[in-house]
């Protein structure tokens, strides 16, 4: 049976989300016109270094974002609920135009989109994305076999390419709740971090975006039944 979205509260937080992502990818796109446009003297219009907050945000989120793409396909195609499928497209389509904000970011700065010899979350003045002492991740951390904090292993990916109906939208929405968490932790290290307005913007627009995914989450997750995952 199709369930709908529920109550008001979550149609207004779902329109939250979406309104906050468009404002900050409006907010970027015109935050890198203007630093392209700018004074070369200005702080801001210095090309980052290899190895800066900047690069290796770019490059991290890059990434954390792919995995958020691919579950939210891999979701669409195993349940038939029409509030599971539209968030699941709202995130994908978001992070993918993200994700493609990112990367050319780094073209634009001739950055390499990956480095052999970084840790994962290096930037953020940590020991990596195995370690965190640098950094409060909010208690998100990075599980046995996943690459950065809140990412999936290969085998829950596998779980959830298996799993049908309620099964797969209940751990869709509870792996995407501990990926959200990563990625908010992340963002608000660009945020703080960053030196280029454009990335500092998207980072909060993400913050923002995600934080209100995370309750409209936790309310799916209600009216199915289940729990967020602990953490």
């Amino acid at each position: 049976m199709t369930r709908t979205a529920g109550s008001g509260s979550v149609a207004r937080t779902y329109w939250a989300a979406g309104s906050a992502v468009g404002l900050a990818l409006l907010f970027a796109v015109g935050a890198t016109v203007a630093t392209a446009g700018g004074a070369d003297s200005a702080p801001s219009s210095r090309t980052p270094g290899l190895y800066s907050a900047d690069a290796g945000f770019a490059r991290d989120m890059a990434v954390h974002h792919q995995q958020a793409v691919e579950m939210s396909f891999i979701v669409r195609d195993r349940t038939k609920d029409e509030p599971v499928r539209s968030l699941a497209y709202d995130i994908a389509n978001t992070q993918a135009n993200q994700r493609g904000m990112l990367l050319g970011w780094l073209d634009l700065w001739a950055l390499p989109k990956s480095v052999a010899d970084e840790p994962p979350m290096s930037w953020m003045g940590t020991q990596g994305a195995a370690g965190m002492e640098g950094h409060d991740m909010g208690g998100v951390v990075t599980k046995p076999g996943a690459l950065m904090p809140g990412m999936a292993t290969k085998a829950e990916l596998a779980q959830l390419g298996s799993a049908e109906g309620r099964d797969a939208e209940v751990l869709y929405l509870r792996l995407m709740t501990d990926h959200h968490k990563g990625g908010v932790a992340m963002a608000r290290g660009c945020a703080t971090q960053c030196e280029n307005p454009a990335e500092r913007a998207l980072a909060q627009g993400m913050v923002e975006a995600q934080q209100s995914e995370l309750s409209l989450m936790a309310d799916m997750l209600k009216q199915r039944g289940a729990e967020p995952p602990a953490g």
